[in-house]
């Protein structure tokens, strides 16, 4: 039989039938075996549980309730108010009731045997019980009552306990015989299910080989397709003839390969598209007017006859700019980036001298590691302007890095901090929402959004920026990038784009 015809959902459910049929069958005969022997069990022992109850005080109740009538302590028509006695007719009436249920379901010959000597016996107690009542009621009689009591009534009530027993001990008997049966489906249940468990698994072999080779030979030969469409052969097409979903899909690759060419054509000039965008934003993040205000302070010095710090402030200058372009490259070392802010920092310390000290405390052994140029830029610059500015007073700004080792990955903390005017509570909120946002959406933070989407663009989503601010007392803003040691990297992390 064929199963190129049917679909996946009904392989699928061939094959689960076909396995779970069979133990449902050898389970609903496990549970109808247990069931049945459920309820003989449970009968003996409901049967045995009625006799306990009168094997456990019967004959005491008997003997102590028939002598306090026959010595005058009580009589026929008050005993029942006595708590400790019994009415012998209620308990005759009692045990006759009881036993004479047991006598109807009880199955076994030698228990109805001794059901029948109970009952005869307790016909006889009773009679007897009759005569010490009419003895009684005649006003007399005293040695003739407690003789009937020595010879009769004591006899027939240990008689009649040893019926009980007797009948107990043989309804053990039964549970006994029928442990013993159980035993012996339990062994004929084995057999059975060992013999059908290996025709089960044959089956189910067999079946599960035709149902997998319809599912797996057409999946097996998409893959083989896609594999090579991954690898640039756009010609390649699955021949898949069945006539389920795999087919479907098969149709769907078939057409998806004859469009993927102008995607990859669309794709690549997107990229182009993309990376000039980069280009250009990478342009703009260097302020005009910083340039401007620079080349004015230059102008000033040397009028001052400050040509010392001119030639310093150029070169300064000179080195900021440098390490901007870096030839087209995107990464950097985190050494190249603390030589940037450097320059940035000596050049607006020319400036604002009167405000601004800083201190850049980065570990050495991070130097080797590559960081995304224009990462530690935006910070301090925003820390200088929206900071230090506002405090109108000297202000210091802090950056520092160190190295996280974990179990999994190394990670690199990178700190730029201020001690400037800081930010209330309901803004540094704002301001957190802000930077995880695409730069293109936001309203404020563009400068920190751009870098942390840069950032998670690079590394991943668990890296980026996050901010801590206290009004009055300043901000300080982390940077975690991995610890990427940039002579890893095969073309060590830069782009391929030309010099700008």
């Amino acid at each position: 039989m064929s199963m190129n015809k049917y679909s996946l959902k009904n392989k699928l459910m061939f094959l689960i039938l076909g396995t779970a049929l069979p133990f449902a069958c050898i389970t609903a005969y496990l549970i109808f075996s247990l069931r049945n022997y459920s309820r003989a069990y449970d009968k003996i022992v409901s049967n045995m549980t009625i006799a306990n109850s009168y094997n456990l005080n019967f004959k005491e109740e008997m003997d102590e309730s028939l002598y306090k009538l026959v010595v005058g302590a009580v009589t026929f028509e008050n005993i029942s108010e006595d708590g400790t006695l019994e009415d012998p007719y209620k308990v005759i009436g009692e045990l006759r009731e009881d036993f004479g249920v047991l006598m109807q379901i009880t199955t076994d010959r030698e228990s109805k045997s001794w059901l029948q000597r109970l009952l005869r016996n307790i016909d006889t107690l009773e009679d007897r019980v009759d005569d010490i009542k009419v003895n009684l009621e005649a006003g007399g009689h005293y040695d003739e009552n407690i003789e009937m009591l020595d010879n009769n009534i004591y006899i027939l009530t240990e008689l009649t306990q040893d019926d009980i027993q007797y009948y107990i001990y043989y309804q053990t008997q039964s549970i006994e015989n029928l442990k013993v049966q159980l035993n012996d489906q339990v062994e004929k249940f084995i057999v059975v299910c060992t013999a059908l468990l290996i025709c089960l698994i044959v089956c189910v072999l067999i079946l599960s080989s035709v149902t997998a080779n319809g599912i797996t030979r057409p999946v097996r030969e998409l893959c083989g397709v896609t594999r090579q469409i991954s690898e640039g052969d756009f010609s390649a097409r699955a021949g898949v003839k069945t006539r389920d979903e795999v087919s479907q899909l098969a149709d769907s690759v078939n057409e998806m390969s004859e469009h993927l060419e102008v995607m990859v054509r669309q794709i690549k000039e997107d990229e182009r598209k993309m990376r000039h965008a980069e280009l250009r934003l990478l342009q703009e993040q260097i302020n005009p007017h910083f340039l401007y205000n620079t080349l004015d302070t230059i102008i000033w010095l040397i009028e001052g006859n400050l040509s010392e710090q001119a030639v310093d402030m150029v070169v300064s200058l000179s080195d900021f700019f440098r390490l901007v372009l870096s030839h087209g490259k995107e990464f950097i070392t985190i050494k190249d980036e603390e030589l940037h802010i450097r320059s940035y920092l000596e050049i607006q310390q020319v400036r604002y001298h009167d405000i601004l000290d800083y201190e850049i405390s980065i570990a050495p052994e991070l130097y080797p590691y590559r960081i995304l140029k224009l990462t530690l830029q935006p910070l301090v610059e925003n820390a200088l302007y929206h900071g230090i500015k506002y405090k109108r007073a000297m202000g210091k700004i802090t950056i520092t890095g160190f190295m996280m080792r974990e179990e999994q990955e190394n990670r690199i903390c990178l700190s730029v901090k201020d001690n400037g005017v800081g930010m209330e509570e309901e803004e540094l909120r704002r301001l957190q929402k802000e930077i995880v946002r695409p730069c293109k959406e936001t309203e404020s933070g563009f400068g920190l959004a751009n870098v942390n989407e840069r950032i998670r663009m690079n590394f991943g989503m668990e890296y980026g920026l996050t901010i801590t601010s206290e009004k009055g007392e300043g901000t300080e803003v982390r940077v975690m990038i991995p610890a990427q040691n940039i002579e890893d990297f095969p073309d060590g992390g830069y782009t391929n784009e030309t010099s700008v």
